[in-house]
């Protein structure tokens, strides 16, 4: 029977007993160089939503919290929309990225760069017509007009968010795709410190009584990780496409008569 199936292909290669075996020691060696790196990043990235969530929970009210809860779950339904930047530059730059110095390869990777922040700008401009439309559509999740209140007071911070956020997703895309591990790992590293530790800062003087802080104050935090990352993120493309421009005009001389 030609016909293919999952049974077919995983038969006698793959068992449930392999899920307890502790992996041979050229597996381990191969891995080991992206275990920090990658569990700093995946660890930093949580850590701000964890922290804003407990502030919002723990001392803003239950107002808050059901505002939050709104502009939370239509923020998970928009980011996966850049996110998909992030997994095609992953997917597609280490074919460019891993060849020999070359003129080819910097002029190619100049292209995905470009063709990237092309593509960054069109998913923002989307996803921020479609935060736009939240004063529209806030009325469906909730009728309490405190809540609805709430929600429309943080749009323009979430249009400020989107606005970066495919660039965001492209580059460091792009940054994945080119292997730059430990760059992104000590930098998701620090977001783990300073975002909670910023989020924490508004909680205290939400306890403490002050009236000037909201559910704007967090989402400012927020917005102000978002726009770091973004700058951060594109002056580091460009440190290494400099670097691969002069690699590539060093191999260039070097074989040059």
């Amino acid at each position: 029977d030609d016909e293919f199936s999952v049974r077919g292909f995983l038969k006698n290669r793959f068992s449930p007993t392999d899920l307890l075996k502790v992996p041979d020691k050229e597996s381990r060696r191969e891995f080991a160089p992206y275990v920090i790196p990658v569990t700093t990043t995946q660890v930093g990235r949580v850590s701000g939503y964890v922290a804003m969530s407990h502030v919002v929970a723990s001392s803003l009210g239950t107002v808050s919290m059901a505002a939050q809860q709104v502009i939370v779950s239509l923020f998970y339904c928009l980011c996966p929309i850049a996110d998909s930047l992030s997994l095609t530059a992953q997917s597609f730059v280490p074919s460019i990225s891993e060849k020999e110095p070359s003129l080819e390869k910097a002029n190619a990777m100049k292209k995905v760069f470009m063709s990237f922040m092309k593509a960054g700008a069109f998913f923002g401009a989307a996803m921020m017509a479609a935060v736009g439309a939240i004063p529209l559509l806030s009325g469906f999740f909730t009728s309490d007009p405190a809540v609805i209140s709430l929600v429309n007071s943080v749009v323009p911070l979430l249009l400020v968010f989107f606005a970066t956020h495919g660039f965001v997703c492209g580059t460091e895309g792009l940054l994945l795709g080119q292997k730059d591990l430990g760059f992104l790992g000590k930098m998701y590293a620090a977001f783990f410190a300073a975002v909670p530790f910023l989020m924490l800062r508004v909680k205290r003087a939400a306890l403490s009584g002050s009236k000037s802080v909201g559910l704007t104050s967090v989402w400012n935090v927020f917005i102000g990780y978002q726009v770091f990352r973004c700058a951060a993120w594109l002056v580091r493309s460009a440190i290494l496409q400099k670097r691969t421009d002069a690699e590539a005009k060093l191999s260039q001389d070097l074989t040059s008569p």
